[in-house]
């Protein structure tokens, strides 16, 4: 089970090295029809529209905030974007890279540290590799995660042991 290798956010060490966490947001839609199909998908507790994305808080005191990183569409909330991805097309996506303050209560799991000395050099050097054409259920933001958090962590498939726990 899931729950048994993962720290939920709040209580979470990393050991001194950088830690990897694995958080989740709903899905947005363009206003109308497709957020309309998006609150009725959540409505029946449909968990494939969750948004994964990869939190990186390192272990240095000097670098308080939390790096997030995540794989999405390049115009999200596009009527033309909502479209695609609902007729499984491919469509221009894209890595973003944000910071937070701190690491969210709500929605977000430690993974466990970094294999690594440096987990942000490693996120990049993965990020510039990364194919960034994305088609829903193929290559979205649930296959970046999982491979990020494979590559830095050495943990494999961990979206979906997330999702059974």
């Amino acid at each position: 089970m899931a729950s048994q290798f993962l720290i939920p956010s709040a209580n979470a060490t990393s050991g001194g090295r950088d830690a990897v966490y694995v958080a989740t947001v709903p899905l947005k839609a363009a206003a109308g029809p497709p957020q309309l199909m998006m609150s009725m998908a959540y409505s029946l507790n449909l968990k494939n529209l969750e948004h994964f994305m990869v939190l990186i808080k390192p272990s240095s005191p000097a670098r308080p905030e939390v790096i997030v990183f995540d794989f999405q569409p390049v115009n999200l909330e596009s009527i033309e974007a909502a479209l695609s991805i609902l007729s499984g097309k491919l469509i221009p996506g894209v890595v973003m890279q944000r910071t937070l303050k701190k690491v969210p209560r709500q929605r977000c799991w430690m993974v466990g540290s970094c294999k690594g000395n440096n987990a942000m050099e490693m996120a990049i050097e993965f990020n510039n590799s990364w194919e960034t054409h994305l088609k829903v259920g193929f290559h979205d933001c649930r296959h970046y995660t999982n491979a990020l958090v494979q590559h830095l962590t050495g943990e494999i498939q961990i979206v979906e042991r997330l999702r059974r726990s």
